[in-house]
């Protein structure tokens, strides 16, 4: 007596939507799926920090007030830290970072990116709109010191700054890799975006005007929105049948070397 039994897929050459996600040799599978998922991964710890913050947790608040009066007090011993501090909070505050982003925008659509500078200014938007919402929907207070060195309206978590710098490096990071080469340039990048990020966010919480966790939270929020609008781009490369990149190695676009090579819409 016989049984019918089905078809087996590995067989037919078909794969589960499992294996095509996976599949080093489809880039839409592969690299979108683990790109999706770093932007996930982000969210996770940035999610567990919002309702830490909403929650008043006390070793999250003894923390914050314990690096807030060490940076405070050291601030308040040397003015001129204050003063490079004040000086790097302006330069690099939400507005001028991005106006440098707007530049950018310009500089692709003269190439040709089109599709490319869409993706940066997404990126700068999306980021620049969730950061004010969310400062209004958890409503926290900013640290209230007796001698402060610096003032700032406004509600605290998360810090605009932080989560701007951080879109903004993201976006000159992976639009600019392509052109660094090999060598020293590219760690040279690499430095500045990280600089760029972390002295902003520390400046904010040496003036006084921020919690740490308010920067950290600015940071996760930052790296999860260029995270994810980086999937999508990836997303649209492989549909196009460009080759497939590392964001992280390659940039975003390699292609932007070359005006009008593909990146066209």
């Amino acid at each position: 007596m016989s049984t019918h039994r089905p078809p087996v897929l590995a067989r037919t050459g078909q794969q589960s939507w499992r294996q095509r996600r996976f599949d080093r040799d489809r880039a839409l599978g592969l690299r979108l799926t683990l790109a999706a998922t770093a932007a996930f991964l982000v969210l996770v710890p940035f999610a567990l920090l919002t309702l830490l913050v909403l929650g008043a947790w006390a070793p999250l608040h003894r923390l914050d007030t314990a690096v807030t009066d060490a940076l405070h007090g050291y601030a308040q011993d040397h003015p001129a830290w204050v003063v490079l501090m004040r000086v790097w909070t302006e330069v690099f505050a939400p507005m001028p970072l991005r106006a440098v982003a707007l530049l950018l925008v310009v500089w692709l659509l003269r190439r040709g990116a089109r599709r490319l500078a869409l993706w940066a200014a997404t990126t700068m938007v999306v980021g620049g709109l969730i950061g004010p919402l969310l400062k209004l929907l958890v409503g926290r207070d900013r640290p209230e010191l007796l001698d402060p060195v610096a003032r700032a309206a406004g509600y605290s978590f998360p810090s605009g700054h932080a989560l701007n710098a951080t879109l903004a490096a993201g976006v000159l990071l992976l639009v600019l890799l392509p052109y660094a080469g090999r060598g020293a340039a590219r760690g040279a990048l690499w430095v500045a975006a990280v600089l760029l990020t972390v002295v902003t966010g520390l400046s904010r919480v040496t003036l006084g005007v921020h919690f740490t966790s308010d920067v950290v939270g600015g940071w996760l929020l930052g790296v999860a929105v260029v995270a994810a609008t980086s999937a999508a781009f990836t997303s649209w490369r492989a549909h196009t049948g460009l080759r497939p990149v590392r964001p992280t190695r390659d940039g975003v676009a390699p292609e932007v070397e070359h005006p009008g090579s593909g990146l066209r819409s």
